[in-house]
C-alpha cells in the first residue's frame, strides 16, 4: 500500500473537515444499530460484509438470525457451507457468503479465532477489501485507517467537485490519497468513520440529498455550483444483455428436485431448479417445446405431465434473466442424480435457494399443485 509523502499529506490535510464530521455524528448520526457500541470484531466484520451493496433495512433481520445461528467466528467456521448459504439465502451477492465462511476458517486456523487488528492483515482475508478492513480495525481497535466505500466516494465527489467517474483507477487513487490525509490522527476515529458512513447513507444520498442539514454544506462544491444531481459522475452505461433460462420444477410425493450449482458463477454454491438450456441470450433461445422438456426430464423418472408456470424476470448486475419455469410431475422417480437432492416442499423456506427460485417454489408449494 503506497503511503503519502509528507508534502502530499500537508497539501490535502484539513482538520476542520474531520471535526465537522465528528461533531455532526455525535449529535445526529446513528448510534443504535445492533453492530454498534461493541469492540467485538466478529460482529463488526459480519455487519460490514452484509452491508456491502445492501441497505441497512435489508440487513437487520439477516444479521440477527445469522448471529443466533452462528454466535462466534468459531461456530461459523465449523458450520457446513450449505447451512451458511441457507441463512444467507435472499440477501444476494452470494460470493460474500462463501468468502464469509472461508474467512472464518482462516481466522480460526491462522489467528486462533481472533481477528487481527492490523488493517493490512485483515485485507488479506477472503472477502475483506481495503476499505472494509479499515472500518473493522477502526471500530474494533480504534486504529487510524482511512475508508473509501461507495457512500464515502459520493460524499467526497460532491464536496470536492470530482467531475470524473470515481471508479476510474486514477480517480479512485486520488480519492484514496484524500481519504488518508483527511482521516484524523488525534483520536475520534470511530466517530469520524461512522460519520462518513452516516452522511452518505442518510443525507448525501444518491437522489434528493438533504443539503440543508449537511455539516459539509459550506465547503461543498456540488452544492455551491448546483451539481448535486450530476455528481458523482455515473458509470458510463452499457446495454444490459437479456438472457433466458428454462427451469424444471420436477415434483413427486410432496418433494421437489433441486440441483447444486457450481461454487463459482451465478448463484454459486446454492441449490436451484434444474435448467434445460442454461442462461442463453434471448435472441439465441428457441421456443420451449413441452415434448422436448418431457423427454429431457425422463432422466429423473417417469414423466406424468409437463405444464408451464408463470414466467418471472430477475435482474443481475450484468444481465437480466427471463425465467420460464415448468412443473414436471413424475409418476415414479428414477432415483436421485448426482449433485441433486429431493427437498420437502413444506420446508422449502429452509433451502439455500436464490431469491427468485425460493419465491417461485414458495408460491407453488400448495398440496393441490404438487400433490
Amino acid at each position: 500500500m503506497k503511503r503519502l509523502t509528507e508534502f502530499e499529506l500537508s497539501e490535502l490535510e484539513d482538520p476542520s473537515f474531520s471535526r465537522a464530521v465528528v461533531d455532526w455524528q455525535k449529535q445526529h448520526g446513528r448510534h443504535a444499530l445492533p453492530w454498534q457500541n461493541t469492540r467485538d470484531a466478529y460482529r463488526i466484520w459480519l455487519s460490514e460484509i452484509m452491508l456491502q451493496q445492501t441497505q441497512v433495512t435489508a440487513v437487520l433481520g439477516y444479521y440477527a438470525r445469522f448471529l443466533e445461528r452462528f454466535p462466534t467466528v468459531v461456530a461459523l467456521a465449523e458450520a457446513p457451507l450449505e447451512d451458511v448459504m441457507a441463512h444467507w439465502s435472499g440477501l444476494g451477492y452470494y460470493t460474500r457468503a462463501r468468502n464469509l465462511h472461508a474467512c472464518a476458517k482462516r481466522v480460526v486456523e491462522q489467528y486462533g479465532g481472533v481477528f487481527p487488528s492490523d488493517p493490512a492483515l485483515l485485507a488479506e482475508l477472503p472477502g475483506i477489501g481495503r476499505s472494509t478492513a479499515a472500518a473493522i480495525s477502526a471500530f474494533s481497535s480504534g486504529t487510524r485507517a482511512a475508508i473509501l466505500d461507495g457512500n464515502v466516494k459520493r460524499v467526497f465527489a460532491r464536496v470536492f467537485g470530482v467531475d470524473q467517474y470515481p471508479g476510474l483507477k486514477p480517480v479512485e487513487d486520488a480519492l484514496w490519497r484524500r481519504a488518508e490525509a483527511l482521516t484524523p490522527a488525534d483520536g475520534g476515529i470511530e466517530a469520524y468513520t461512522q460519520g462518513l458512513m452516516d452522511l452518505g447513507a442518510t443525507l448525501c444520498t444518491r437522489s434528493r440529498p438533504d443539503c440543508e442539514r449537511c455539516p459539509l454544506q459550506a465547503r461543498c462544491v456540488a452544492y455551491a455550483t448546483g451539481r448535486t444531481a450530476e455528481l458523482p459522475v455515473r458509470k458510463p452505461k452499457k446495454d444490459t444483455p437479456e438472457k433466458r433460462a428454462l427451469m424444471l420444477a420436477v415434483v413427486e410425493g410432496g418433494q421437489v428436485l433441486l440441483q447444486q450449482r457450481p461454487a463459482s458463477g451465478i448463484w454459486g454454491g446454492l441449490l436451484s431448479l434444474p435448467e434445460f438450456d442454461g442462461h442463453v441470450g434471448v435472441d439465441e433461445a428457441e421456443d420451449a417445446d413441452v415434448a422436448v422438456l418431457a423427454n429431457a426430464a425422463g432422466e429423473f423418472g417417469t414423466v406424468d405431465e409437463v405444464e408451464p408456470l408463470l414466467p418471472l424476470v430477475h435482474g443481475f448486475t450484468h444481465y437480466k434473466l427471463h425465467i420460464q419455469p415448468f412443473r414436471v410431475g413424475l409418476a415414479k422417480r428414477a432415483g436421485t442424480p448426482a449433485g441433486h437432492v429431493w427437498w420437502d416442499l413444506a420446508n422449502i423456506d429452509a433451502a439455500p435457494l436464490p431469491a427468485p427460485v425460493k419465491k417461485l417454489l414458495g408460491q407453488l408449494a400448495a398440496p393441490t399443485l404438487f400433490g
